[in-house]
């Protein structure tokens, strides 16, 4: 009867975290979807490169703005009730960009969507930490940003693909009744905790204050470092894969937009093979740092090659993207050490301090990004969208290098947690 209930819990656990997951799979669908729509949404808003970075960027400042309160609310009503909400807020935004007529109203529904999306990772770790135990947690988030990433492959060439075959207005609407779907099946089988879940109760301390829960987070210089090291480390990412990336490959390649698309797809799926790999290998290891110095260091070889050293060999091309996307993925472990140096019932609040870095990076980057590119344009027009050369990308990517060598440099301030918790586990 005792194995019966716990096989019961093993599995609710899995849906659990399946579900989860799934919010973080739409989020990256969402986040990455105007990288194949760049000269779409150009012509139809009629605006420049650094206007369309900035409208890709409002869903950053969305995320940003949201994040530390999110990982407060979560850590005060629970994932189940908040994040509900902010799915459907997600999809909500959604529909909004899709109905949009006006750059104005296009902005609103993106803000709207990184508002929502901003509790998709803080809720995922936070029910990973209430319902799996501690020794798998890096694992499962590993597995997390599988799913996660291919949400970002989804927001890639199938995209893409769908976009040829229906207006994108209609494509975007359609993932917005996909997201309102999700938000009632996430109410309806989504609990808070396991009923064997015992840390919390160990290690738990009175109810904080948003500005109280933050200060203790602020208080460790640990917290500041790791939060460094995710925003530098994970912004080339988002540049590249995220926005940019299609219409380098598409210029500086002489790639077809839907093969370009296919190729970004790369990153995320490297990035979806690296995330659990790299869990379980520091877990092996029982090391955190190391694994994450050469991820970084061989990430920042591949996407300098792509970039700077073009190959007239598409293999080469192909495998170069995967193995960025492979490589930048253990830069994941930071989410774990954070965890493992923060009791949990702050650990979505350190999350969510966390993730602001990732967001705030995200915010400034793509607009800079789009900024360079207008500086250094010919005047060439296609369709009524920017066309900018290879030379005008390679100098407006100079940022990507220069954020994962400064990521590296983070890291020698990062103490090694050698995977274990600093404060007291309960006995099982």
């Amino acid at each position: 009867m005792q194995s019966k209930s716990k096989k019961s819990l093993v599995t609710q656990a899995w849906i659990i975290w399946l579900l989860s997951a799934s919010f973080m799979f739409y989020k990256y669908a969402l986040e990455v979807s105007p990288s194949v729509m760049t000269n779409t949404l150009m012509s139809t808003f009629h605006i420049s490169g650094a206007e369309l970075g900035n409208l890709a960027a409002c869903y950053f400042y969305a995320y940003l703005l949201l994040q530390l309160p999110a990982g407060f609310l979560i850590d005060r009503f629970g994932p189940r009730k908040t994040t509900t909400i902010a799915i459907a807020v997600c999809a909500l935004g959604s529909f909004l960009f899709a109905k949009a007529e006006i750059l104005f109203v296009a902005e609103l529904g993106r803000f709207l969507t990184g508002l929502g999306a901003a509790f998709a990772a803080v809720n995922c770790l936070k029910l990973i930490a209430n319902w799996f135990p501690f020794r798998q947690f890096a694992f499962m988030t590993g597995l997390m940003m599988t799913l996660a990433m291919l949400g970002a492959v989804g927001g890639q060439a199938p995209l893409s693909a769908f976009i040829r075959h229906m207006h994108w207005r209609s494509a975007i609407e359609i993932i917005g009744m996909a997201g309102f779907g999700l938000a009632l099946l996430f109410w309806i089988f989504v609990r808070d905790r396991s009923s064997s879940h015992t840390i919390d109760r160990v290690v738990s301390s009175p109810r904080l204050s948003l500005l109280s829960s933050l200060r203790k987070v602020l208080a460790n210089p640990q917290s500041w470092w790791l939060s460094i090291f995710s925003g530098f480390a994970f912004a080339p990412v988002m540049v590249f894969g995220g926005l940019w990336g299609v219409s380098f490959l598409k210029e500086g390649y002489s790639l077809d937009e839907t093969i370009a698309a296919q190729m970004v797809s790369l990153i995320f799926i490297g990035f979806a093979v690296g995330a659990p790999t790299f869990g379980w290998f520091s877990d092996f290891l029982q090391r955190r740092n190391i694994v994450m110095f050469w991820g970084t260091l061989l990430s920042l070889l591949c996407i300098s090659t792509v970039i700077y050293a073009p190959c007239s060999s598409t293999t080469v091309l192909m495998l170069l993207l995967f193995l960025f996307g492979f490589f930048i993925s253990s830069f994941l472990l930071c989410f774990t050490m954070i965890r493992e140096i923060t009791v949990p019932t702050l650990a979505a609040t350190a999350i969510g301090f966390m993730n602001a870095f990732d967001a705030f990076f995200g915010a400034f980057s793509d607009p800079l990004t789009g900024k360079i590119l207008d500086l250094s344009w010919n005047g060439v027009l296609s369709n009524g969208a920017r066309v900018f050369s290879i030379e005008a990308y390679q100098t407006a990517f100079l940022t990507l290098p220069i954020y994962l060598i400064i990521a590296l440099l983070s890291l020698t301030q990062i103490k090694e947690t050698r995977c274990k918790p600093s404060y007291p586990l309960p006995m099982p």
